[in-house]
């Protein structure tokens, strides 16, 4: 998979990455980096990370994910995870894989509603 495949969309105060389908080491590096120059370049109050189309994990997924996720809150920033498909969720459990205690919402939409609250009512 091409890292160029990887886009942070901006909605209000949301930054928003959708994850392609079948990403790679270097993928997920690249969606690491570009996140971050996105919370520097112009400070989001959230990211909303939507895995939907994400068919397999592994434990640099996995890892890779988690870390993000706190760097983003290093940055002022919160983050939800978005659109685990069923198959992702078992096979990442039953790998004893673990994405922490980040929060998690079955759709883009779910996840912006739940930033909302997560920022006590802040515009987003």
């Amino acid at each position: 998979m091409m890292s160029s495949s990887i886009s942070v969309l901006r909605l209000g105060g949301v930054l928003i990455v959708t994850v392609p389908s079948d990403p790679d080491d270097d993928t997920i590096s690249d969606l690491q980096v570009r996140v971050l120059q996105a919370m520097e370049g112009s400070p989001a109050l959230g990211l909303v990370l939507d895995i939907s189309t994400v068919q397999t994990v592994d434990s640099f997924f996995a890892r890779t994910i988690t870390e993000t996720v706190q760097m983003v809150a290093l940055m002022g920033g919160i983050t939800v995870l978005s659109g685990m498909q069923a198959s992702v969720a078992v096979t990442t459990t039953q790998l004893g894989l673990t994405l922490g205690t980040i929060p998690t919402a079955l759709d883009i939409d779910r996840a912006m509603v739940m930033l909302g609250t997560l920022l006590d009512g802040r515009r987003i």
